[in-house]
């Protein structure tokens, strides 16, 4: 499946009064790395708007913790589509401090269509499924990309 890699450096003001990361980061973090997946294979969520009337509404997300994260740290986000249903997209989201996985989670996002009339699932596309579905490594990360989000 395809799979995606972003960069995050670790604010300040991402952190709680004891320095450590603040849990709600991490779903901020996994959105933004789940824009940047559907980005990276040029299904842009503006692009899907504009050209098939077509929005991704997260309908579920979790986040496993595994290691603290603190200010300064530099994390990698990996994302990867784990499921591709009728009318659903899942993505898991595994973030690293180095080697050290220190989270992993998910969103399970939704394929609705968008008009001025009504909002209503529909089954995706062939074209996107096998986009989705490609076997495509994570993009070369060299050199460097920050999103200081």
């Amino acid at each position: 499946m395809r799979t995606n890699e972003i960069e995050v450096l670790v604010n300040w003001g991402d952190t709680d009064k004891a320095g450590i990361v603040y849990y709600p980061n991490y779903f901020k973090w996994f959105d933004i790395a789940g824009h940047q997946f559907f980005r990276s294979c040029n299904l842009s969520p503006s692009k899907l708007e504009e050209e098939r009337q077509i929005i991704v509404p997260l309908l579920d997300a979790r986040c496993n913790f595994e290691k603290p994260l603190l200010y300064d740290d530099v994390i990698t986000i990996r994302s990867t589509v784990e499921e591709v249903n009728n009318k659903t997209i899942k993505l898991k989201h595994e973030v690293f401090k180095e080697e050290t996985r220190t989270a992993h989670g998910y969103e399970l996002r939704g394929w609705v269509k968008q008009t001025s009339e009504e909002i209503k699932a529909e089954p995706i596309p062939k074209d996107v499924i096998t986009i989705l579905t490609e076997n495509v490594p994570p993009t070369d990360k060299s050199p460097k990309t920050w999103f200081n989000a």
